[in-house]
């Protein structure tokens, strides 16, 4: 037997996780857990921020001018004194959290398939 809620085409469509490009990462010493900052154009839905907990693996620079994947339609999220626009993905490791990224360039904005 499977653990695994399933869900129907109809939710995942609902999701919208897009590709946007780093323009900005500052630190962030108020987050509770060490985090930054980012700033990511996501084409057509504009400029948006999140913090993200990823110090671990990942310098401000190696962040920057790299596409990410990103979930824009969750409702903005106060974190401390900086309000998150955006969930940026990844994956949990013991070393920390991998972003998820592209493997190839494509336009800001555009939809994950």
């Amino acid at each position: 037997m499977n653990d695994l809620d399933t869900i129907e085409w109809t939710d995942f469509q609902r999701v919208l996780l897009c590709a946007g490009t780093v323009l900005k990462v500052e630190e962030f010493p108020q987050a509770r857990k060490p985090a930054w900052k980012l700033w990511v154009d996501f084409g057509p839905y504009g400029v948006k921020k999140t913090s993200a907990q990823v110090k671990a693996l990942y310098a401000a620079e190696d962040l920057v001018g790299r596409q990410i994947v990103g979930v824009i339609n969750f409702p903005p999220k106060q974190v401390g004194p900086f309000l998150s626009e955006f969930l940026l993905t990844g994956f949990h490791t013991d070393e920390g959290v991998v972003v998820a990224t592209v493997e190839r360039p494509v336009p800001d904005g555009t939809r994950m398939a």
